[in-house]
């Protein structure tokens, strides 16, 4: 009979016990696994958290850092109905706040960043009585960004469309030259042109002119139109 008495008691702890369980797992913080960016330009690390509880002053928000090569926590940002950067350490006047509470955003963000904040950073967020069950932690990268150069599809299908006809022009105008000059010896002797031979050549010089343009257009022309056909 004494034993009987004291199974009601036992389940309620046990259901008190359970309950407590599930109210601390009530609070959930996400963020990002990895991050880039690039030296001197400001870089956004981001925290979200998820509680049961409204949010109230009593919530505070802390994010840590340690280096790469490893060592001790480095505190960074502390929040509890203010933000609160840290003014000593390598991010003293480098981080401010850039999260909103009522929308449960716990986001910072780190101006002119350098290759020595290569590490890893700890959001951790508490909102009693919400106790966080999860540690996230986020893996910064900084590198120096190299020269940009982007070619776009358009831009390669123009090269290779108008690239073998400047050559075609390049080598036209060269052949052109060689007949030209093979012709008229006299030119290259330094002998002094007649009137009659300035006469005739003239006409012949507008002939090759004309002919080289029309030999341009045709090379063009051909060029688009393979460019419309592909």
């Amino acid at each position: 009979m004494g034993l009987e008495r004291k199974q009601p008691g036992g389940a309620a702890a046990l259901s008190l016990l359970l309950l407590a369980v599930a109210r601390v797992h009530l609070l959930e913080i996400q963020a990002a696994a990895q991050v880039r960016a690039f030296v001197g330009e400001p870089v956004t690390l981001k925290c979200r958290f998820k509680s049961s509880a409204p949010v109230t002053e009593k919530l505070t928000i802390d994010w840590t850092y340690r280096p790469l090569a490893g060592g001790n926590l480095e505190p960074v940002f502390h929040y509890q109905s203010g933000a609160y950067p840290a003014k000593r350490g390598s991010f003293q006047e480098r981080v401010s706040w850039a999260g909103d509470v009522s929308k449960q955003d716990a986001s910072i963000m780190i101006w002119n960043p350098t290759l020595e904040d290569n590490g890893t950073f700890t959001c951790t967020v508490k909102n009693p009585p919400d106790v966080q069950h999860n540690i996230p932690q986020t893996l910064l990268t900084v590198s120096r960004r190299g020269p940009s150069f982007q070619l776009t599809s358009s831009g390669l299908l123009s090269i290779l469309v108008f690239l073998p006809s400047g050559i075609v022009v390049v080598l036209l105008l060269v052949r052109m030259n060689q007949k030209s000059g093979l012709m008229k010896p006299s030119r290259q002797l330094g002998c002094k042109k007649s009137s009659i031979e300035a006469s005739i050549e003239e006409p012949e010089q507008r002939g090759c002119r004309e002919r080289l343009v029309s030999c341009c257009l045709q090379c063009l022309l051909h060029s688009e139109v393979c460019q419309h056909q592909e």
